[in-house]
């Protein structure tokens, strides 16, 4: 049984030896693959990588041309992995090389899917609070159950790996895909370590655009609002306008008012605004989708792959 274990890359030139020795020293007694994609960082992560590469012959080097994203350069990854099971993990270490084999135990019961449950994030409060909100907001807007605690990091069965990979869409987001394809899944509560340097990539504009691009891509929500206050406005300006015509059959009204006139043509230019740009967007994004790109490009590789 061969396991993967792929971890995006982004300013970790000095975590990465540690990682490495960690997964090591957790599944020796497997086959295993380690994957690092580096998603074009700019320190000197990719020479680690190399310089790794040459002294443990199972890691696997992927280097993209530009800085796609963490969840494309896990569809990089996952694109290049064979092993029957796969682990996605952070390369800052707070996601812990020591739960792997618990993870594999809790999948041995019968799961495809065994995701990592952080029940006690070492973040600071900023950035709980701003994962907290983007969690919340993404399950309003997809309908869908989100939960704050669990992020990339799990364990998948090759089947599961194989759908998502099929799944070629430009927008991408791990999670969500894999509740999309659904199997038997799980969670495995598991400690969450410290940061060991430096700070988290995602700030509150990424993770807000990010939100955008997962509603845009997963959910017509936003378009069934902008229908519902489509008609809340309409109705709204049908009762103002029988209130007006009351008024004017009993002689209340001499003079038409400015400021009614003004309020309402500036509130209806806004929702006409709101409603195109809405509509825009989804156009937009669908306009990226049909150019047919590829979701990533591949700069160097390691020489020992993957190929």
């Amino acid at each position: 049984m061969l396991i993967s274990i792929i971890s995006p890359v982004y300013r970790a030139e000095n975590t990465l030896s540690e990682l490495v020795s960690r997964i090591e020293a957790s599944i020796s007694e497997q086959d295993y693959e380690i994957i690092l994609v580096d998603d074009d960082s700019p320190d000197n992560s990719w020479n680690k990588i190399e310089d790794l590469a040459q002294i443990h012959p199972e890691i696997k080097g992927i280097k993209l041309s530009r800085n796609f994203g963490q969840h494309y350069a896990i569809t990089a990854g996952l694109d290049a992995a064979k092993g029957d099971w796969v682990v996605v993990m952070d390369c800052d270490l707070q996601d812990r090389p020591e739960e792997i084999p618990n993870l594999l135990s809790k999948a041995m019961e019968g799961y495809d899917v065994v995701l990592a449950r952080r029940m006690d994030r070492q973040d600071n409060f900023f950035k709980r609070l701003s994962s907290k909100i983007f969690y919340r907001t993404l399950a309003w807007l997809t309908g869908s159950d989100q939960d704050e605690t669990i992020g990339n990091f799990g364990i998948y069965h090759r089947k599961v790996i194989s759908h998502i990979v099929a799944m070629r869409e430009h927008i991408r987001y791990f999670p969500t895909m894999v509740k999309w394809v659904g199997f038997r899944q799980t969670t495995l509560d598991v400690i969450h370590a410290g940061r060991e340097e430096g700070v988290s990539n995602y700030n509150f504009k990424k993770l807000f655009n990010l939100a955008l691009d997962i509603m845009l891509a997963y959910s017509d929500k936003p378009i069934r609002l902008t229908v519902k206050l489509g008609f809340g406005v309409a109705f709204t300006g049908f009762l103002f306008a029988l209130y007006t015509l009351y008024k004017y059959l009993h002689g209340d009204i001499i003079v038409a008012g400015y400021a009614s006139l003004i309020i309402s043509i500036w509130m209806l230019t806004g929702f006409l605004l709101i409603t195109l740009g809405m509509v825009g967007l989804y156009i937009g994004k669908t306009f990226e989708g049909v150019k047919n790109r590829p979701i990533y490009i591949v700069e160097k590789r390691t020489q020992n792959g993957p190929y």
